[in-house]
């Protein structure tokens, strides 16, 4: 607030008695806020509100179809649901065979996309073409960066990717054009622009904002989504084999996660209006930016610097279940009472996506002599997960997520904090994609879930009557 007030002075110069009266009107006007948004938080309970779309139990409630992912956490044995270890799969087919099937081809983001939007892997023939007309979009062209990237840059380049999605609206000779293949065409060149986007902003806020030198390099044609984004981000566009395929196995597995989570279902709740896709795909943005959704990356990376600037020895787990023990108790760090990167809203016994990053994790830590910081973070996560089980009284259990590794492979591959959640943005917009079309082609009704209004109807009283 402080902030506030003073950029308020510098902007508009106010005298000290005008600053004074400008922050106590403010104060009046929080204070009115606060004291009449406040509902009865057992009303929630009378009416039976799933809140967060969700039951008692914590599971989401059925609110659409869809064929473009599936996230398992159970079995049924016997009628019964029994938890498992977690699987993901994408238009049916397993992501741990997905990865396991590139073999001797490197990188596989490409063809995830493909296979997220057209429902079947593509054949040799297919991925060519396809990967033909993805560069066909890579380039932003010289104006755009000019005047739109390189304009009114900022250090959230979240914020810079939701701005530079909606200004390509203006340079979209068919915009509002809502037909399946229009919307084919736009999401193809916003999953080809949205690299360049998000690092040529980054480039432009440490030009601008931190006086640093303007370097910015085109993608190359014969170069992968992961291989593209590491020479363009790199001083010296240089980059290793292993260091390539981390990043596009990270890509793979952040590319879609069900219908249900929050930037998707966002995608759909957007779609649904008859909305354009620039529209549709900037409010996806927005809701992947929060702490609780994809900026939860960044929030687990916080974590650790606080861990490493207050436990001693790394390898004492007695130390380090002390301070885990102070965060849950709310005692130190952002006194949340939260271990970041730990649980996850479906699976139980684990996040097939962290397992998968996990190991890639380690190959990437031996590449970089970090094999200290990799057992730290294993130390944390095992001991996090019975920490949380026992202090809240949790029978399931209590396993990371994908997050909880993904800032430390970004950290070894060189990648700034700024650009951790875009680069999940990067990823996962193949999803966002596939799931707009699919509501487009299945004409599905505008999303209206209901609220309850539960406040009071009072009589109007005139201006000169009211207290």
């Amino acid at each position: 607030m402080a902030d506030m007030y003073a950029e308020h002075e510098k902007n508009e110069m106010l005298s000290f008695e005008e600053m004074d009266s400008f922050k106590k009107e403010m104060e009046t006007l929080q204070e009115e806020l606060n004291n009449n948004h406040r509902i009865d938080q057992n009303l929630y309970l009378e009416f039976d509100v799933k809140r967060g779309l969700r039951d008692v139990n914590g599971k989401g409630v059925l609110t659409g179809l869809t064929e473009i992912s599936d996230v398992v956490a159970y079995d049924l044995v016997a009628g019964n649901k029994v938890p498992c270890d977690g699987r993901l799969y994408y238009q049916g087919i397993n992501v741990v065979d997905l990865i396991n099937g590139l073999k001797d081809r490197r990188y596989g983001f490409e063809e995830t996309t493909y296979l997220l939007i057209f429902g079947k892997l593509p054949n040799k023939q297919e991925l060519e073409d396809f990967i033909k007309v993805s560069h066909e979009f890579h380039d932003l062209g010289g104006r755009f960066t000019r005047d739109v990237v390189m304009k009114a840059s900022n250090a959230n380049i979240m914020n810079a990717l939701q701005r530079c999605v909606l200004t390509l609206y203006t340079y979209d000779n068919n915009p509002d054009d809502v037909s399946a293949n229009n919307v084919l065409r736009q999401s193809l060149e916003l999953i080809n622009k949205l690299p360049l986007i998000a690092v040529y902003s980054y480039a432009s806020y440490c030009h601008f904002r931190k006086d640093e030198a303007l370097v910015i390099r085109k993608p190359k044609p014969e170069l992968s989504v992961s291989e593209n984004i590491l020479q363009m981000l790199r001083p010296d566009g240089h980059f290793t084999e292993l260091e390539a395929k981390v990043l596009d196995v990270a890509l793979i597995l952040h590319a879609d996660h069900g219908g249900g989570n929050n930037s998707t279902f966002t995608t759909h709740v957007v779609t649904s209006s008859g909305t354009d896709t620039y529209s549709s795909m900037a409010a996806s943005i927005g809701s992947l930016k929060g702490f609780r959704h994809g900026g939860a990356n960044l929030k687990v990376q916080n974590m650790f610097a606080n861990l490493y600037e207050n436990i001693k020895d790394r390898k004492d787990e007695a130390e380090i279940e002390a301070y885990l023990n102070r965060i849950l108790n709310k005692e130190v760090f952002d006194k949340e009472g939260l271990i970041y990167g730990m649980g996850h809203a479906v699976y139980t016994l684990s996040d097939p996506r962290e397992t998968i990053l996990k190991e890639y994790a380690r190959k990437l830590a031996e590449e970089k002599g970090k094999l200290d910081d990799f057992n730290f973070y294993e130390s944390v996560e095992k001991i996090a997960g019975r920490l949380i089980m026992e202090k809240r009284h949790v029978h399931k259990e209590v396993c990371a997520n994908v997050d909880f590794y993904s800032g430390l492979v970004y950290s070894m591959l060189g990648i700034p904090e700024e650009l951790y959640t875009p680069i999940f943005a990067i990823a996962r917009i193949s999803g966002w994609s596939a799931h707009r079309l699919e509501e487009i082609l299945n004409a599905g009704k505008i999303v209206r879930p209901a609220y309850k209004y539960v406040g009071t109807h009072v009589g109007y009283v005139p201006m000169e009557k009211r207290k």
